[in-house]
């Protein structure tokens, strides 16, 4: 039987579908990458904001014409749409043969066989269950570097969030349990493991009674082939001294943190209901810096959250010109029904959220160029992603890059290398985001 699987939203998510993956591949059914040689199609969907819901609808409709123009004899849906608009889905949809939420992708195989034989099945388990699978991932990410999802749900209830709803509390990946996985991983191939929760500072606080990212993190850099582990989704506020020391002392460890804060405004933070306040953001980024002096640093924001006044976006420009991030996304408020956000007052126009984006992503383009400009002359260890065909020239990253998400930098080399092999390379040019360099030791 073949199967194609398409995988929306974000890396935990993705690490989902490559569980997935792993328990079709033990099953022996074909996996394919042509919409017109599948038996079966596996939509794993997002729909975190309203782009992601509507690309989510869109895949699954176009999908769904599989079914009257070619083999296709089942459609199923997984994820968090699945989740959130199980009932809906069914509906409205009614090529969608199978439906299964966010705590029962474990039952993949089940729901490709009814879907087959032509029966209709829902998957619901309780949110806070965290499924037990034994087949190994299937790693879709090249082989070089993969992402360890160490936990799964969330506490925190920020107002604008839905994923509470959707992935249940936190709970903790058994330590032991991400270490056998992370030497799998490694023993297959994987130079980089790229640590996501929803939370990852808060790891190991519901199994141990006390947060134990430091200590994963010392377990991992244990493992001999593994040379980066970099991690994402750090809420500033629970960033702790043994964490920085961690990170300062392990080489492993990349000095490189995803802090996402949303917004500088103290009024606008406890309406988002986050635990920071501006001062306290400032003496975090300030500490960091000084404790780990060449950490790069990445953020998020939100622009027009109900009740952002020009001011007060104002004030999140300055603090973004005074903070200089290194890596920096903006999104414009995405209202989500059954969100405490979604029925505040002061709702700002679509309009309004993006010339708010626009600006801040202007100024930090300017902050990233300069930035660059400033790593000329410098070595940096580089991870070989690929090569341009006909050219002695290699695509790369550093320390201060996440695959798919920041800059690449750009290396000549006469010698042959392979996706995954580190050399050092001189920073020659900046070319706006991506860096160019040579080649000084392999």
């Amino acid at each position: 039987m073949n199967i194609l699987f398409v995988s929306l939203g974000c890396d935990k998510n993705l690490v989902d579908s490559e569980v997935m993956l792993g328990l079709i591949d033990q099953k022996g059914y074909r996996i394919v990458d042509m919409e017109e040689e599948a038996d079966v199609i596996v939509v794993n969907t997002c729909c975190f904001i309203h782009d992601a819901k509507e690309e989510s609808i869109q895949t699954i409709l176009e999908m769904a014409e599989y079914k009257m123009t070619g083999r296709l004899k089942g459609l199923i849906v997984t994820g968090c749409m699945a989740q959130r608009y199980q009932k809906e889905i069914l509906e409205e949809i009614p090529e969608v043969d199978a439906v299964l939420g966010t705590s029962a992708y474990d039952k993949i195989i089940e729901a490709i066989q009814k879907a087959v034989e032509g029966k209709v099945s829902v998957a619901m388990e309780e949110l806070d269950v965290l499924p037990e699978v034994s087949a190994k991932r299937l790693v879709t990410t090249g082989g070089h570097y993969a992402y360890l999802k160490i936990a799964e749900g969330c506490d925190k209830h920020c107002t604008y969030c839905i994923i509470p709803k959707l992935r249940g509390r936190y709970r903790s990946v058994p330590m032991e349990k991400l270490l056998k996985e992370a030497e799998e991983l490694v023993e297959g191939g994987v130079k980089e493991l790229i640590l996501v929760a929803q939370e990852t500072t808060v790891y190991g606080k519901d199994l141990y009674g006390e947060r134990s990212l430091s200590k994963l993190l010392r377990e991992l850099c244990k493992i001999e082939e593994l040379r980066w582990i970099r991690i994402l989704y750090c809420y500033p506020e629970e960033l702790d001294e043994e964490l920085i020391r961690t990170i300062r002392e392990e080489e492993k460890v990349c000095p490189y943190l995803d802090l996402p804060i949303q917004h500088c405004n103290d009024e606008i933070l406890k309406r988002m209901g986050r635990r920071t306040t501006r001062r306290q953001l400032e003496e975090i980024i300030e500490k960091l810096r000084r404790e780990i002096p060449d950490i790069a640093l990445r953020t998020t924001l939100i622009t027009g959250f109900p009740g952002e006044t020009e001011q007060q976006h104002e004030e999140l420009m300055d603090f973004v010109d005074r903070m200089e991030f290194d890596r920096l996304g903006v999104f414009p408020y995405s209202p989500e029904e059954d969100t405490p956000a979604a029925s505040m007052e002061g709702q700002v126009s679509n309009e309004v959220k993006e010339r708010r984006r626009q600006e801040l992503m202007e100024l930090q383009q300017e902050i990233v160029f300069s930035g660059s400009e400033e790593l000329i002359g410098r070595e940096l260890s580089v991870m070989i992603e690929g090569k341009i065909t006909e050219e002695d020239v290699y695509v790369g990253r550093t320390y201060r890059d996440t695959p798919n998400v920041d800059g690449m930098i750009f290396v000549h080399s006469d010698e042959a290398f392979v996706s995954g092999d580190f050399v050092t390379a001189r920073v020659t040019k900046a070319a706006e985001y991506d860096l160019i360099g040579e080649v000084t030791e392999s």
